[in-house]
């Protein structure tokens, strides 16, 4: 007969040993939570840091918002900022732009389209889409360049991050009496702009740069603005390539690519006598940095 074990311990009462260097986790460790909220989104910090002055303390550091801003943008660190990250960020998701600021009557719609760098301070601004770019001229002005290629450079740009949009205004913002239509702007200003007390004040303003007519049907309204160092670089050449990122010949909704150097924005037209184009351009106060490009086309 086989014998009966017997059971000299039950499985629930089982014993596992103790560990004596078991540390206790403790909530407010603070490289602990730097960490954790590298993985947030900028709504998410601030309900973190609104629970108590503790965590508030710990969110409302510059390095956590600083890796955040240029995380979202997706833009290199640009070094020296004259304000601080969080303030940044904000002026950048709070659903501000520049029809917001001022002549709010004239303005329709818009729509966000990223963020780009000037690493140089000069700035390649055309309204063509031309691969390979269009040969510049070592000699000669802003107004022969616009004659030749309907292109122009712009000199003394504010360095750092940009942040682009696309506007939908009406007119005459283009001068045009009997124009009662409307037409699209390629946006772009220095992340710092809308905290400039220059700009919220109104001193600093946009002034006409050149204008330029085109005067045939045209396809489509295209607007770039590149970094001139990286005009021709293997990182802008997508912009050229038109092809991958406009429209259907019958599909008018406005198109936009953004590369770590450019932007550029496309909407394809129906029939039409051709396009008047304009570039604008705001500086910090008299003969200063440029720090807002703007480039409208209107159909004549």
């Amino acid at each position: 007969m086989r014998k009966r074990l017997k059971r000299t311990k039950g499985i629930c009462s089982c014993s596992s040993p103790r560990c004596t260097n078991h540390s206790t986790f403790h909530w407010y460790e603070q490289d602990l939570w730097t960490y954790i909220a590298r993985f947030l989104d900028g709504r998410s910090l601030v309900m973190l840091g609104a629970t108590n002055k503790w965590f508030n303390s710990v969110i409302m550091q510059e390095c956590i918002w600083k890796f955040t801003c240029l995380r979202e943008l997706q833009v290199p660190d640009p070094g020296h900022v004259a304000f601080s990250w969080s303030k940044l960020y904000g002026s950048v998701v709070d659903g501000s732009h520049s029809y917001i600021f001022r002549q709010q009557e004239k303005h329709i719609d818009w729509m966000r389209i990223g963020a780009f760098s000037f690493d140089s301070e000069v700035a390649f601004i055309c309204e063509r889409m031309v691969n390979p770019p269009v040969k510049i001229p070592k000699q000669g002005n802003i107004d022969d360049m616009l004659q030749s290629s309907g292109s122009c450079l712009l000199r003394n740009i504010k360095t750092g991050i940009w942040i682009a949009d696309l506007q939908l205004v009406r007119c005459p913002v283009c001068d045009q009496e009997k124009c009662e239509g409307t037409m699209q702007m390629l946006d772009a200003r220095h992340i710092e702009l809308f905290l400039n007390e220059g700009y919220q004040d109104g001193s600093w303003d946009y002034e006409l740069v050149g204008s330029h007519e085109i005067k045939k049907t045209v396809r489509g309204a295209y607007g770039a603005i590149f970094d001139f160092k990286y005009l021709t670089t293997k990182s802008t050449s997508g912009i050229f390539d038109y092809k991958s990122w406009i429209g259907q010949p019958n599909d008018f909704q406005p198109k936009a690519i953004i590369a770590l150097h450019a932007v550029a924005v496309n909407t394809n037209l129906q029939e039409n006598q051709g396009v008047l184009i304009k570039y604008h351009a705001m500086r910090a106060g008299a003969e200063k940095e440029v720090v807002s490009i703007r480039i409208s086309q209107q159909l004549l």
